[in-house]
């Protein structure tokens, strides 16, 4: 039976779905979404195609756009452009695009549309290991696609007045995760990939997330993110942080079952300690009141961002970041999902506390 709609906001309203319709007034305040997206099979997948609206440039808005194709071909692009208009043809603020890539909720917690038309840049996996693609040409792709969502939306609700009430342990979490809400939803879906002068279609698994937050980043301290959705509609996510000198660590999780969603926590955390192209064991543990979950889990169709430059300029040079897939098992069954991780020099050589 379809969940219903109380169900799949899980504690927000619809409205949570639409966008800001102007400028928020808070300088700081970003509105943010993203979408990870994986072939079924997993031929092929964007380990994150997301857009972030800072109220400082809104309407030149940040963009990063991954895609990793067979035989390791990856491409990227990564900018800033302008903003469409946010009214869609229902009259609500529904549409939140940059430059070459635009998202529209079309139901609520229920469909959302993508579409990219641009010029990445060509590289390989190998490259990126190494750094930066440099003297790479450029190819025209388009990609559109339409995800149906499949499980309840996974919420951080991190609102000024609830943290006002908190305890400093939560207050910490809290300024983790952005001051605000956060939502996330495993979901499947079918698209079109145009690349080499051929369209493709292909039906496609993975994860959306939408957020609206004011978000410091100059006290980011590495994490490890996974999820995935299972053929039997079994879920999990999972978000750590480690600890550090001045704040804890951070760990929140969930599975879904029988589509029920039960809260979690992870007891094997896979954080990034090597650069690897494929093949890195990312197998996790998750408690929850059903009991332990042990999930495999090895990386596939991967990007990189070796010395970070963003985080360079937040003062943490020798960041890493992975943002790809992951092929994971559970119970016998197997589903592409994605996961991201990103360490500093110091924990990719040591360790994490």
């Amino acid at each position: 039976m379809p969940l219903t709609l109380e169900q799949m906001t899980n504690g927000l309203t619809p409205e949570h779905d639409y966008f800001f319709p102007s400028c928020p007034d808070n300088p700081e305040m970003r509105e943010s979404t993203s979408v990870w997206l994986f072939e079924e099979n997993g031929k092929f997948g964007f380990p994150r195609f997301g857009i972030e609206g800072e109220a400082h440039s809104w309407d030149n808005r940040l963009y990063h756009c991954n895609f990793a194709l067979e035989g390791g071909r990856v491409l990227l692009d990564a900018g800033r452009g302008p903003a469409p208009d946010v009214m869609g043809p229902a009259g609500k603020p529904s549409v939140f695009g940059a430059g070459p890539v635009t998202f529209q909720c079309l139901e609520p917690f229920r469909r959302w549309h993508m579409v990219y038309e641009g010029t990445p840049q060509e590289g390989t996996i190998e490259e990126l290991v190494q750094g930066p693609l440099t003297g790479s040409k450029l190819i025209p792709v388009k990609l559109e696609v339409e995800l149906v969502m499949e499980t309840p939306a996974w919420v951080q609700d991190y609102s000024p007045e609830k943290v006002a009430k908190m305890s400093k342990k939560e207050q910490d979490d809290a300024q983790s995760m952005g001051i605000g809400w956060r939502l996330e939803h495993l979901c499947r879906g079918q698209g079109e990939l145009t690349i080499d002068g051929t369209t493709r279609e292909f039906n496609l698994l993975g994860s959306r997330i939408k957020r609206q937050s004011v978000r410091p980043l100059d006290a980011f301290r590495g994490h490890c993110w996974q999820s995935a959705v299972f053929p039997d509609g079994r879920a999990f996510g999972t978000i750590a942080y480690p600890a550090s000198d001045t704040a804890p660590q951070y760990n929140i999780a969930y599975v879904v079952v029988d589509g029920r969603m039960y809260p979690a926590r992870a007891t094997r955390i896979p954080y990034i300690q090597q650069v690897l192209a494929e093949g890195d064991d990312v197998t996790l543990e998750l408690e929850s009141e059903l009991g332990t979950h042990r999930i495999g889990g090895t990386t596939c169709l991967s990007t990189f961002r070796v010395n970070n430059p963003d985080m360079a300029a937040l003062g943490a040079p020798g960041f890493t970041l992975q943002q790809g897939g992951a092929r994971y098992t559970w119970d016998g069954m197997t589903a592409y999902g994605m996961i991201e991780r990103s360490a500093t020099g110091k924990q990719m050589a040591e360790g994490y506390a």
